[in-house]
């Protein structure tokens, strides 16, 4: 991934992959909210970390993205999911 400072802004060059960070309380039910919303894309998921008492879980979401536009369509499907508590 490549990235140009242009008038103070940064730009990406795509396609790429991109690494989305999502929370939510229950492992299963992230994993299958992914396999929803990501239905014929070629991703990956690792665990990232748990709260202390496991009512919150992190995991690291890898997938090529084609344009900005399908970067953000992602983001905002993902965050609209009810399994899915935060995006990053």
């Amino acid at each position: 991934m490549k990235f140009r400072p242009i008038s103070g802004k940064i730009t990406m060059e795509y396609p790429c992959r991109w690494v989305y960070k999502i929370f939510g309380r229950d492992k299963d039910r992230m994993r299958e909210a992914l396999g929803e919303v990501l239905a014929g894309y070629d991703y990956s998921v690792t665990p990232s970390r748990s709260s202390r008492h496991g009512n919150y879980h992190c995991m690291n979401l890898d997938i090529p993205v084609s344009n900005e536009q399908e970067r953000t369509g992602i983001y905002e499907a993902l965050q609209a999911h009810s399994a899915i508590i935060l995006v990053l």
